[in-house]
């Protein structure tokens, strides 16, 4: 596998950890997965940033339904350290197509910048 493949791979996995219920309920995990950074513009038109998000997973405010149906998950290393993945996701008819940013950090692979789009019907 090419270091870009690694680095495409890295991302995917970070983002799949960020989607399961029990990374979304761990100050400890988000934290890790998060970048200091992170923003985020949500499917539902807000507007997120580090930590805002984090306070709403706590609090059960999930901006998003989980556990959802993922598809169509793809990337490409931008830079080195920095790659763009993208997919879609799907519960009850709500499909998002969706875009996240992930920088390589000394921490490990973080997410820098999300965005949800709604579509379909």
């Amino acid at each position: 596998m090419s270091e870009a493949s690694d680095s495409v791979q890295a991302a995917i996995e970070g983002e799949l950890r960020l989607l399961q219920p029990e990374v979304r309920s761990s100050p400890e995990l988000l934290d890790e997965l998060l970048h200091p950074e992170f923003r985020e513009f949500g499917a539902s038109g807000r507007y997120w940033d580090r930590t805002s998000i984090i306070e709403a997973l706590l609090e059960g405010e999930d901006p998003g339904p989980r556990p959802v149906v993922v598809s169509g998950m793809d990337g490409v290393e931008l830079a080195p350290g920095v790659v763009h993945l993208t997919f879609d996701t799907e519960l009850d008819g709500r499909r998002v197509h969706r875009s996240s940013i992930w920088r390589r950090t000394k921490d490990g692979w973080q997410m820098y910048f999300h965005q949800g789009t709604l579509f379909g019907g």
